[in-house]
């Protein structure tokens, strides 16, 4: 399988951590869906990312439409999706982080290239981001469990760690009215980034560069997932 988008992208990281989570090899092709829009073109006319294609060539976008796929192919063990009726909190909170994470790029959007943004378009994308993650934080305190559901990560918890991926390279998010807004969701953050270090790469959580896999490809203009991971 080939994934098509760079690790700054907190839904290329969110494809990808799953991928190696679930033991999945495929190439990574670390472009740009504003530098490399043409490239992308060839294989997404609309030039989004995360873009998957297929073991059998078949090209698929929106990262919770791949995450389906690759459920599927993890077959018995996909861990990270739950049983009905769980399995719907699980999507809603899924669906809320990674609307956050929208939210927050839109933001990234509106300075770079609208530079005669209107303060009031900009001041309801801020709003919708801290009262969004207000409401996570508040769930998050109600539950005594080491993950969301359980003993187990699951896709929400990797959504959640992924969108609150500091200000790093694509300056999606302030971290400081993260950790503000949300002081139960860190926590989480912190445990998902250790756990995806050790499961991924089998290195120590000391501080060490990851290993990656042969099977991945780690070259990307915007630094290897095992750079991304141990920030993750």
């Amino acid at each position: 399988m080939i994934l098509i988008g760079q690790y700054d992208s907190p839904f290329v990281r969110r494809v990808a951590v799953t991928m190696q989570l679930y033991k999945l090899s495929y190439e990574h092709r670390p472009l740009s869906a504003v530098g490399d829009g043409d490239r992308i073109a060839e294989f997404n006319p609309l030039m989004r990312v995360p873009t998957l294609i297929s073991s059998d060539g078949m090209v698929i976008t929106d990262s919770g439409t791949i995450i389906q796929l690759l459920d599927h192919l993890a077959g018995f063990g996909a861990f990270l999706g739950r049983n009905w009726p769980q399995q719907c909190e699980v999507l809603s909170f899924t669906a809320f982080a990674a609307g956050v994470a929208e939210k927050a790029v839109a933001l990234v959007y509106e300075k770079a290239f609208h530079k005669e943004a209107l303060p009031s378009w900009n001041e309801r994308l801020r709003k919708q981001v801290s009262e969004t993650l207000a409401m996570l934080d508040r769930e998050r305190a109600s539950r005594k469990t080491p993950w969301l559901f359980g003993e187990r990560l699951s896709h929400a918890d990797i959504m959640i760690g992924t969108m609150l991926w500091p200000d790093r390279a694509t300056r999606i998010s302030d971290a400081a009215m993260m950790s503000m807004t949300s002081p139960a969701l860190m926590p989480i953050d912190s445990r998902a980034r250790m756990r995806s270090v050790r499961n991924v790469s089998e290195a120590s959580i000391g501080g060490r560069t990851p290993r990656m896999a042969s099977s991945v490809s780690t070259e990307s203009k915007s630094g290897s997932l095992s750079s991304c991971m141990s920030e993750l």
